[in-house]
């Protein structure tokens, strides 16, 4: 059994996982799972910089996530920064701050290693679940891209495109509630993603459609209607394609302080996660998917089993 700290560094949110993995008996057990809005992609799709706010916002959060840590006795850690994290030109600033306060490098990863993480979170245990089969296609819906992910119990094809909630509502969802004329330019920017996609990706060949990250497991609250966020009810919950677009289509037509109400809604979420849905509802009907298997589980988990894995002394 090993302690590990795993960290990850989204477009719109900062989370982190310290749990007991013991590899040769396929357990993972939750010590801490947490989140903070910290949004570091704040305008980096048009500016490819990190404004000041918003790493003030990350290194705050990475404060906390120190003490957390520290208190818990994570034997390793790793602090894993994705899509925003690929564009900024002032990346050094992220880099210096998360070394003094967590004592450990950021790694900024590929695309398609952020899609192998994804997939391995989510989906070493769905072998076990009834009706799941593989081949599966995951996808990770994040802040700035989202992945595409085909695979059994490793990867076969995967595919990194930049339609993120957060990236798709500052370029495309200036109004709110969005234009009909935004929300057709967002959607046009998904399909032309999914025929990127669609270039390396076999997505005909997937037998079960899994869908990771907040966005999801979100929308999955709001179809179950739940009175608040119960990640129990929402792991491995199957929502319909008719679901999704309902859904979808409700969050596009309310205002962010609208979707900010809504019981299951974390306040940093309202004001991007239609965007997120719309590549969701976009993504199922052009696969023809019935329905998305929802995973709890993510590139978190994905890095735990990672960390636990490694040669023994190594950090």
């Amino acid at each position: 059994m090993t302690r590990v700290a795993a960290i990850d560094c989204g477009t719109n949110s900062l989370r982190l996982l310290i749990a007991d993995v013991d590899p040769a008996g396929g357990t993972l057990v939750d010590l801490d799972r947490d989140m903070h809005i910290v949004r570091l992609g704040q305008g980096v799709d048009k500016t490819k910089k990190f404004a000041d706010v918003a790493l003030r916002r990350v290194f705050d959060a990475c404060r906390d996530y120190a003490g957390r840590v520290e208190s818990l006795g994570a034997e390793r850690i790793r602090f894993v920064a994705t899509s925003a994290s690929r564009d900024a030109t002032n990346r050094d600033e992220f880099f210096d701050g998360v070394r003094s306060i967590l004592g450990v490098d950021a790694e900024v990863i590929s695309g398609d290693a952020e899609a192998a993480l994804s997939f391995a979170g989510a989906t070493r245990e769905l072998l076990a679940v009834p009706d799941v089969a593989p081949p599966y296609l995951v996808i990770d819906i994040g802040g700035g891209s989202t992945e595409f992910v085909l695979g059994m119990r490793e990867v076969e094809a995967a595919r990194s495109v930049d339609v993120g909630s957060v990236r798709l509502t500052e370029r495309h969802l200036h109004s709110d509630p969005p234009a009909e004329a935004q929300i057709e330019a967002a959607r046009a920017d998904v399909v032309r993603a999914l025929d990127a996609v669609e270039q390396v990706v076999p997505t005909a060949k997937a037998h079960s459609v899994v869908g990771l990250a907040g966005t999801v497991t979100t929308l999955a609250a709001v179809a179950l209607d739940l009175d608040e966020y119960d990640e129990a009810r929402i792991h491995h919950a199957r929502i319909s394609a008719q679901q999704v677009h309902a859904v979808t289509s409700a969050l596009l037509a309310m205002t962010s302080a609208e979707r900010a109400a809504l019981a299951v809604m974390h306040p940093g979420r309202a004001d991007v996660i239609a965007a997120g849905a719309l590549v969701l509802d976009i993504a199922l009907a052009r696969l023809g998917a019935r329905e998305v298997v929802v995973s709890a589980h993510d590139i978190l988990d994905g890095i735990a089993w990672e960390l636990a894995e490694l040669t023994p002394g190594k950090r």
